[in-house]
């Protein structure tokens, strides 16, 4: 099978990625020699077309893509204002992609997104992995796509431009401040599924618990209510007398965690210290009000957005890894 690329083509050629494109897929409008030198070259490198070679044709569409895990995350939809916030200012329409909804898998996705004709690709899917990296990383450098991840963090690579906030320091913050407070049997309520940013969390989270020399417990559980309901209630029957401290990956989990140590007779935060993360809705809507880290969501898809224009317009971004400060907010469950 073939290695060549689009991009491989098209530098042999001596013409443009769109013009590639454009020559398999609307050959009418390419000038017959320029239209054989390309074809002559496909074929002696072999280049198999794919789905990411599509809408290439023609490149400026004003549209950004934005790929996200669902929409029924609180931070999500924030993150999208922020973002429609800052492409008005360009009179850039956003497509919104939604994992969850009706893609069999994020390579489907992708080929879909890059065929859109998109400017740039928003990149919020916190599930990354090294695969999905190198696939953002292909269309960014193969099809000139610009891509910046937004509150998702792969912290292997620095080839792709970040907005977020240092998870890992946060957790640390937090989960020191409980110590502080004389808690000694902290746990660290994460998921089940991996989460890039969860795991920068449980390793700030790890460091405290090892500098003041206690034991580590984390319990995975669901970000779904349904489910961590259930999984809360045997965790409090098991050690419900001996958990003094929480530190939750977000806030709904954080809350769902409160609901039932509270019906099991435990105290909120005479008993048992509590946590989130994200600062969301919830937090303030929680009985009594969640102390929690506040991660910029609004400021942090301005940000993305403003550089993803800045990759689209060819200018030099001089930092690809760009911290937003982050706060700790202080309220009624913690001392």
């Amino acid at each position: 099978m073939s290695k060549a690329t689009i991009y491989n083509v098209a530098i042999k050629a001596g013409v443009s990625l769109a013009t590639v494109s454009r020559t398999l897929n609307n050959p009418e409008k390419v000038k017959p020699e320029t239209r054989d030198r390309v074809l002559q070259v496909i074929k002696e490198l072999g280049y198999k077309p794919n789905a990411y070679a599509k809408g290439l044709a023609s490149r400026k569409s004003t549209s950004v893509a934005i790929i996200v895990p669902d929409m029924s995350r609180s931070s999500v939809a924030e993150m999208v204002n922020g973002i429609a916030v800052e492409a008005k200012k360009y009179d850039y329409s956003l497509i919104l992609y939604v994992l969850k909804d009706k893609y069999a898998d994020e390579t489907e996705m992708m080929q879909e997104v890059v065929a859109s004709q998109a400017d740039g690709i928003l990149y919020m899917n916190d599930e990354i992995n090294e695969e999905q990296y190198k696939t953002l990383n292909m269309i960014q450098d193969e099809y000139g796509v610009p891509v910046v991840l937004a509150n998702t963090v792969y912290p292997y690579d620095s080839s792709l431009t970040t907005v977020s906030i240092d998870y890992y320091q946060a957790a640390y913050e937090v989960t020191k401040q409980l110590i502080d407070e004389g808690r000694k049997n902290i746990f660290m309520l994460t998921t089940a599924r991996k989460y890039m940013v969860n795991d920068l969390k449980e390793a700030g989270y790890q460091k405290a618990i090892e500098e003041a020399g206690l034991e580590m417990n984390i319990f995975r559980t669901s970000g779904d209510i349904t489910v961590n309901t259930i999984h809360f209630n045997e965790l409090l029957k098991e050690n419900g007398h001996l958990i003094d401290g929480v530190v939750a990956v977000r806030d709904s989990i954080a809350v769902s965690f409160i609901n039932q140590a509270i019906e099991k007779g435990r105290k909120i935060p005479e008993d048992i210290s509590v946590f989130g993360f994200q600062n969301t809705k919830y937090a303030s809507l929680s009985r009594p009000k969640l102390s929690c880290v506040d991660i910029p969501i609004i400021d942090i898809g301005v940000k993305a957005m403003y550089l993803l224009k800045k990759e689209i317009d060819g200018l030099h971004i001089e930092e690809k890894f760009n911290e937003l400060p982050h706060n700790i907010i202080l309220r009624q469950t913690t001392k």
